[in-house]
């Protein structure tokens, strides 16, 4: 099959390009030429927010099976190139958020959820969840219900993290010493592995599925100990891990998801949005997540490989626990020490 992707260079742009080329397809990727793509694609530059910065997809040859567009800002963006693509490419995927959805999500909210009132297609960048809500109606303005995919993406980890949750924790954990570990350890999480996110998008062209999919991980796939225990082994770090109950980080005043990634304190709206999805409508379309061990160890492979440092998405805040903060709360007495590592 021939691919495009807009972007393709970067966390779950990349990973599509590399199951695509897993597949044995052809590949082309549309970027701004500010980091490398996979080898063994086509590549095109342009920077989609200039006046004329489609022209090189446009005076390009060829048509594609399918287009993967990860567009977080302004849904003009989407529209533009949508419409450009519309009689060269026969099914468009947008890589959406679950952050469409209207606040409070229920719990177990399946994509029938009423959605928030999206920005127009053709405006200019507004905040994340409606900017990704009008991403959604300039695909399917573009080329309709039946050939348009909505990839509602939860928590995404994995390799080429460019938010800095996963890494935050890799790189806190490989300091050793105590960890504060926002508890309870049994805490159930979801999240998406970028390469899991990136063989259902390919498989789902191969079935031309169409509509909106949540993809995160089956509720029940990890908790919070499992993830933070594989932290500690893949980084084989002398840390020590001191589950605090929510309740002392809470009046400590640290903010759950920010300063400690990943982690939502249970019980409240927070919590049943992130980590209470419902997925049966993807895992009934082939969804297959990995083990939460080999997304941390894969992930701590590439950031060594990198230099210990992961690249930050210049449009998303900085991740994770000053150390005074964490020392203070731990040498308030928070925390019971983990001893089964």
């Amino acid at each position: 099959m021939r691919l495009l992707v807009l972007g393709g260079t970067e966390f779950v742009g990349r990973a599509v390009v590399e199951a695509a080329l897993g597949r044995g397809w052809e590949v082309t990727v549309f970027h701004r030429g500010r980091h490398q793509p996979p080898f063994a694609v086509r590549s095109l530059h342009g920077d989609r927010t200039d006046p004329d910065g489609l022209a090189a997809l446009a005076a390009a040859e060829g048509t594609w099976d399918a287009v993967v567009d990860t567009w977080s800002a302004a849904p003009r963006a989407v529209l533009d190139a949508a419409r450009l693509l519309r009689d060269r490419a026969g099914r468009y995927v947008y890589v959406s958020s679950r952050s469409v959805y209207a606040w409070p999500w229920p719990p177990g909210a399946t994509e029938d959820a009423p959605p928030v009132e999206g920005a127009a297609a053709d405006a200019g960048a507004t905040d994340y969840a409606r900017d990704k809500r009008g991403g959604e109606l300039a695909a399917v303005e573009a080329f309709g219900a039946q050939d348009s995919l909505l990839v509602r993406a939860g928590l995404i980890l994995g390799p080429y993290e460019n938010v800095g949750r996963l890494p935050w924790w890799l790189t806190r954990i490989a300091r050793g010493g105590p960890v504060l570990a926002p508890g309870p350890r049994d805490l159930p999480v979801q999240y998406i592995d970028a390469r899991d996110l990136a063989d259902w998008i390919v498989g789902a062209v191969e079935k031309e599925l169409s509509g909106p999919y949540n993809l995160v991980s089956p509720p029940g796939h990890t908790t919070m100990g499992e993830l933070l225990e594989a932290c500690v082994r893949a980084a084989g770090a002398d840390a020590e891990l001191r589950w605090t109950d929510p309740e002392v980080i809470l009046e400590a005043g640290i903010e759950p998801w920010t300063e400690l990634p990943v982690w939502v304190p249970p019980g409240g709206e927070l919590y049943d949005a992130v980590h209470r999805a419902d997925v049966s409508r993807a895992v009934a379309t082939g969804l297959v997540c990995r083990p939460v061990g080999e997304t941390v160890a894969d992930t701590w492979r590439w950031l060594t490989q990198i230099g210990g440092t992961a690249p930050q998405r210049p449009d998303r805040t900085a991740k994770g626990l000053a150390p005074e903060v964490e020392s203070k709360v731990l040498a308030a007495g928070g925390g019971v020490a983990d001893t089964t590592l």
